[in-house]
């Protein structure tokens, strides 16, 4: 039986806050994995492979610990929302090899607006002219951050579109788990899933890690652990209109991680491309907020 948790809008929001600073962290450590810093590049296959195995480690851990009540998952929804998952995050450790890290976060912001499109054919949903409009905005936004001409196209930034896409598919998976599964449980089996598809992908490239980089690879993988356990406790304790826009504040910590560690700027463009995305991506989560205010549901957090 799932308890009710009181509702508390400054708690959601500091837990959105600190999952957001480990949310960047990952990416800035799948980036240092993806280059020299600790040895020879390793591949994001590999990456993706230790953010799942190290959460694991992490959330099985506290599952023996804490002992929560579990139930039978409906499998086949679990097994679709990890394999977009595990896409989107393999692809977005790809592209921030390549690309800067504010750039690559701020077009993984588009997963909103792709799940928004795919919620159509998928849940039935129906699509007005404002949510249409900030949709558009993203994706000009998006557009802006290609660079789209000859002389400055990033090709790599396609990765990350791809895992905004991926990724906005997931969000349309966990929108039917949410409804039925306790979301330790949907935590618990998300990462057992993925452990297992990111171990048989990573098979043919998989390389030996020097000590350093194992050690980050167990960062990655306790940053995103403890980055989904403030969601999920956020989540029980404020509706999802009032807590999304805070995410966006991993934008600024990518950009401060990036100019930190490899003084990394942004430059017009990006600060461009990435306001855009974020000024469409407010609108829809304000209009969503308007049309369809989330009730307070029974939940368990972490």
């Amino acid at each position: 039986m799932y308890q009710a948790r009181v509702q508390n809008n400054a708690l959601a929001a500091g837990l959105i806050g600190v999952a957001t600073a480990f949310i960047a962290a990952t990416t800035l450590m799948a980036k240092a994995l993806g280059g020299d810093t600790f040895g020879a590049p390793l591949p994001a296959l590999q990456i993706s492979h230790g953010r799942f195995l190290f959460a694991f480690v992490v959330i099985g851990s506290a599952t023996l610990i804490l002992r929560p009540a579990l139930e039978r998952p409906h499998w086949g929804l679990h097994i679709a929302r990890t394999a977009c998952g595990w896409g989107g995050i393999t692809l977005m450790f790809a592209s921030v090899a390549f690309i800067p890290l504010a750039d690559a976060t701020a077009i993984s912001f588009l997963n909103p607006v792709f799940a928004m499109m795919l919620a159509i054919p998928l849940l039935g949903e129906k699509v007005g002219r404002i949510r249409w409009s900030a949709a558009a905005m993203a994706m000009a936004g998006a557009a802006v951050l290609l660079r789209p001409t000859p002389d400055s196209f990033q090709p790599a930034a396609l990765l990350a579109l791809g895992a905004a896409m991926v990724m906005g598919m997931e969000l349309i998976f966990i929108k039917k788990l949410a409804r039925r599964e306790n979301p330790f449980q949907i935590l618990l089996v998300n990462n057992f899933i993925g452990l297992g598809i990111a171990t048989l992908a990573v098979l043919p490239v998989w390389q030996p890690p020097t000590t350093a980089q194992w050690a980050v690879l167990a960062g990655i993988g306790g940053c995103m652990a403890l980055a989904q356990t403030c969601f999920v406790n956020a989540m029980a304790r404020a509706d999802a209109s009032f807590v999304a826009p805070f995410s966006y504040a991993t934008l600024i910590f990518a950009t401060l991680y990036d100019i930190a560690f490899f003084g990394v700027i942004p430059d017009a463009v990006s600060l461009l491309g990435a306001a855009i995305i974020i000024a469409g991506a407010v609108l829809l989560a304000l209009r969503e907020a308007r049309l369809k205010p989330e009730p307070p549901r029974p939940t368990t957090a972490v």
